[in-house]
Order: C-alpha cells, then sequence, then structure tokens
C-alpha cells in the first residue's frame, strides 16, 4: 500500500493505491488501483467524498514528477485528503507552469 501526496491546481492531494510505478510515458508516475476508507460511522468526510466523485471510474491515474511531493510505502490506508496550499507556514512550491499571455496592444 502506498500513499501518494501530490499538489494540483493549489491544492495538496493525499491518496492511497495498491500499486505505484514509474510510467512508460516519460515524466509520469502511474498510480493503479487507488483505496478509499470504508465508512465504519455516520460522520461524512467532504474531501474524502470530493476525491471519490473526483477519481470515481478511474482505473489508473497518472502523476506529473514535477507535482509529486512525496511516496510512502506504508501498512494500511488511512484518511483520504485534499487540503488547499497555502503559502504561510509550508516550504512546498508548486512547479511553475507558464501560460501563453495575449501581448498584442490594443
Amino acid at each position: 500500500m502506498y500513499k501518494v501526496i501530490f499538489h494540483n491546481q493549489g491544492r495538496i492531494y493525499e491518496i492511497y493505491a495498491k500499486n505505484v510505478v514509474q510510467s512508460g510515458m516519460v515524466g509520469f508516475i502511474e498510480v493503479d488501483k487507488l483505496v478509499f476508507g470504508t465508512r465504519s460511522t455516520l460522520v461524512v468526510d467532504p474531501s474524502e467524498d470530493q476525491l471519490k466523485s473526483e477519481f470515481g471510474g478511474v482505473n489508473r491515474t497518472y502523476i506529473p514528477l514535477h507535482a509529486i511531493i512525496r511516496i510512502d510505502e506504508v501498512d494500511k490506508e488511512g484518511q483520504v485528503k485534499v487540503t488547499q496550499a497555502s503559502a504561510d507556514g509550508t516550504n512546498v512550491t508548486p512547479f511553475p507552469i507558464f501560460t501563453q499571455k495575449d501581448t498584442t496592444k490594443r
């Protein structure tokens, strides 16, 4: 079992998977067989529901290497979550993404 922590669009994702390997696509990590906690209580975690809906029906996902923060091999799965990445109190900085801007002057 693996815990994969990565950033995507200003948020930090923490997911669990049974398989994590280097992808055949250069620059990507292949994450296979995602695991979500089973509910044994009536408490609903909105971030877990968000992840379940976002990754629902996904057999395998490919995460860019520059987005990976950490991969840990763990004994059992924990709580999946999504948190907002903040500049205060954290030293994680996402790799810069450049977009083409309209440079024409009107």
